[in-house]
């Protein structure tokens, strides 16, 4: 599904779905998706007749990081359902999809995070001041790794 091209895709067209069929039911879109990333961690290994003094890098296990939904807050409590019902002992993975649409929003990259679960929830930063912000959600995720396609 990766499309090569000279232009880069804009950051600003993408869709997010969190999982399939009841799982998909998460209202409204995500203003912003950040932390789609993992880590290598390496290990140093040198044999004593090494024809070089350093050591080799051998790769091992790798990290991923957490990833970060936000969206404006609507008044729909799924995502929060979703946090309670982890928090209440259900073991409830999804399959997190993220894909990034080029301008005639056709699917040309997608991002799928194997057994998300969320890990924090944040709500609105509320202030009388009388400004136009508007208030947003965030939703932390872990995952056990990331596929690309």
């Amino acid at each position: 599904m990766a499309t090569m091209r000279d232009n880069p895709y804009g950051a600003f067209n993408y869709t997010v779905s969190l999982g399939e069929g009841d799982e998909a039911s998460v209202v409204a879109g995500f203003s912003d998706v950040s932390g789609l990333g993992n880590e290598q961690n390496y290990s140093e290994y040198r044999n004593g007749n090494e024809k070089f003094n350093t050591v080799r890098k051998i790769p091992n296990t790798f990290k991923n990081d957490d990833v970060t939904l936000k969206r404006g807050l609507i008044g729909s409590t799924d995502l929060f359902e979703w946090i309670k019902r982890v928090r209440e002992g259900v073991y409830e993975p999804r399959q997190v999809t993220v894909t990034l649409l080029d301008e005639a929003r056709q699917p040309v990259a997608t991002f799928r995070l194997r057994n998300a679960q969320p890990k924090k929830w944040t709500g609105p930063t509320l202030a009388a001041k009388g400004g136009g912000e508007v208030a947003m959600e965030e939703l932390q995720l872990v995952h056990e790794g990331i596929d690309f396609q």
